[in-house]
């Protein structure tokens, strides 16, 4: 992973046993993407993980979130199992928008150029511009759909990458 001023330039993400394909891009390459994204939460499927933190309150919130996508008339909200393979999901056009608190850089940095080569939008949970080191993240195709997922959530504190 290349980086220049703390955004990620360059990613790969290898997917082996559930894929042929190995989705990679370099900024200013583009990405392929296969749909045209979901513009209202009716016909958007969501993706997300439940991270690391299994203590009661934390549960709680994520499935509160989940909770307040669904009473959006969020079409689905999807768990997969792996937070990289949601997010070049996402990219290809397979899934609508993802979010999640608790991811660390280094699972984040490459999907993050592959989405936005792509034509995906990737930003914090409170709406503004991504940090890395924030554990935490919103993805979408557009960012309207974006934003409508960063303002339902309620947010999960997972801390800093920088300050562990």
């Amino acid at each position: 992973m290349g980086h220049d001023r703390g955004l990620a330039v360059f990613g790969c993400v290898a997917l082996p046993a559930r894929t042929a394909r190995i989705p990679s891009s370099e900024t200013g390459i583009g990405a392929e993407s296969q749909s045209r994204p979901a513009l209202n939460l009716s016909k958007a499927l969501v993706l997300t993980e439940i991270g690391p933190k299994r203590d009661p309150a934390t549960l709680k919130l994520f499935l509160s979130n989940m909770e307040r996508l669904l009473h959006a008339k969020a079409h689905g909200v999807r768990v997969i199992g792996s937070s990289t393979l949601a997010l070049c999901h996402l990219a290809s056009g397979a899934a609508d928008a993802y979010y999640q608190f608790g991811l660390h850089c280094w699972d984040l940095a490459a999907a993050t150029v592959i989405i936005r080569e792509a034509g995906g939008i990737v930003i914090d949970t409170s709406g503004g511009p991504l940090d890395l080191m924030a554990c935490r993240v919103v993805a979408a195709g557009t960012r309207e759909m974006a934003m409508l997922i960063a303002q339902a959530l309620q947010t999960i504190n997972y801390g800093r990458d920088d300050e562990k």
